[in-house]
């Protein structure tokens, strides 16, 4: 071949080279923006599939919240239930100790069971102080219908108006909750 016919036939490649570089290049510049909006695309999932999951994970410890709340509820009603079954039983352990010194005065062999019944009467106390039920104080305490409920009136010219005078049972509360309201006897 001669320099000349082999000049144009590179002349050739070099046009054809060209030619093909601009198909690839658009080819190329079309799987770019493909993949640009596949990226686009995957992020915008990501965001939602992300506040999703930050609202599943707030519900769930909305749920959790509800939960513990109930339980606890359950607990302190269950609490409140024995405690409110065992307040007869405190108040038959009382008239047995306020009866003692008259049984004790009979007979002294008595003692060691009216001893029995105080130390049971203590412990008892002491379990229902740990679980925080506390009596309502009454007598000399002015009338109050949150703590206390009247049975009768009486005239009493040496106690104020609506001032309670005796009570004939105990009312009790656990921390701010009144259990059972006292029985009282109120002065006019």
């Amino acid at each position: 071949m001669t320099k000349k016919a082999s000049k144009h036939k590179t002349g050739q490649k070099e046009e054809t080279t060209g030619e093909e570089t601009m198909p690839q290049a658009e080819a190329l510049a079309e799987r770019v923006s493909e993949l640009e909006n596949s990226l686009n695309e995957n992020a915008e999932q990501t965001e939602k599939l992300r506040e999703e999951l930050m609202r599943k994970a707030a519900e769930f410890e909305n749920f959790r919240r509800q939960k513990e709340r109930e339980a606890q509820m359950a607990a302190t009603r269950t609490i409140e239930n024995t405690i409110k079954e065992l307040l007869p039983i405190v108040d038959d352990v009382n008239r047995v100790i306020a009866y003692a010194p008259a049984v004790l005065e009979k007979t002294e062999e008595a003692k060691p069971y009216v001893d029995g019944v105080e130390l049971l009467r203590k412990n008892l106390f002491k379990w229902l102080a740990d679980k925080g039920v506390s009596k309502i104080e009454s007598v000399g305490k002015k009338m109050d219908v949150a703590f206390h409920e009247a049975i009768t009136l009486v005239d009493a010219p040496d106690a104020e108006p609506e001032t309670v005078i005796e009570e004939f049972q105990a009312g009790y509360k656990l921390g701010d909750r009144v259990l059972r309201h006292a029985k009282v006897v109120v002065a006019k």
